[in-house]
């Protein structure tokens, strides 16, 4: 069933009105690019209304809130476009894949979003998308989610990923982000992948 949920989060069908916003998860400065590239797609094929992301200074890999921004705007993007999401806990001197989720997911609450896609690198996409489900079915489960990978990067080239700490070239994190789903799930910090099929399928058929 693995299998399955990774092709359908690597390929997934785009909601057909335009979501409320796009979440991106924070990337370290070797892979941001690939998440601005999702950005720049989708805005351009008037698939979504925002792009939201944690509203935090440099943490954890993640270059910070202020300097996403920047890059964007210099990028073409419109600074009323950029919504930042405040971390909770608020207080938290880390960050990962799940605080990130739960901290989109109360904002989307707060903001009454129905549809929100959400963005990783390709690698991290599946988990990514995993953490999004659970964080939704927690707070949130009336969300519609959807999954946009970013754009594909040199999968030999040698890049830093997970909070900072973990360097490999792109193609070699795959097997620690499988790794990651079998082990959060085990700790209880992800739902099961059936779960997050599950969620696909009432999802697409408008049963949330």
């Amino acid at each position: 069933m693995l299998e399955e949920l990774i092709i359908r989060t690597l390929c997934d069908t785009l909601p057909a009105e335009p979501a409320d916003a796009l979440f991106l998860f924070g990337q370290t400065e070797d892979n941001q690019e690939s998440a601005f590239a999702a950005v720049h797609s989708l805005l351009m094929q008037e698939h979504i209304k925002k792009v939201m992301f944690l509203h935090t200074g440099p943490m954890s890999g993640y270059p910070g809130f202020k300097v996403w921004k920047q890059a964007l705007m210099q990028a073409g993007m419109k600074q009323d476009l950029l919504e930042p999401v405040e971390p909770v806990p608020a207080d938290t001197d880390l960050l990962h894949t799940l605080i990130e989720a739960k901290s989109m997911m109360h904002h989307a609450r707060e903001q009454k979003y129905r549809r929100v896609i959400v963005t990783a690198a390709p690698f991290q996409q599946p988990r990514a998308f995993m953490a999004a489900v659970t964080a939704a079915l927690e707070i949130y489960p009336e969300l519609y989610l959807y999954s946009q990978p970013g754009k594909p990067m040199p999968w030999k080239e040698e890049v830093v990923h997970s909070q900072g700490k973990v360097q490999d070239a792109r193609a070699g994190l795959i097997a620690g982000e499988m790794e990651r789903i079998r082990k959060y799930h085990t700790q209880g910090d992800l739902i099961a992948v059936d779960e997050a099929i599950a969620y696909l399928n009432k999802r697409d058929l408008g049963q949330l």
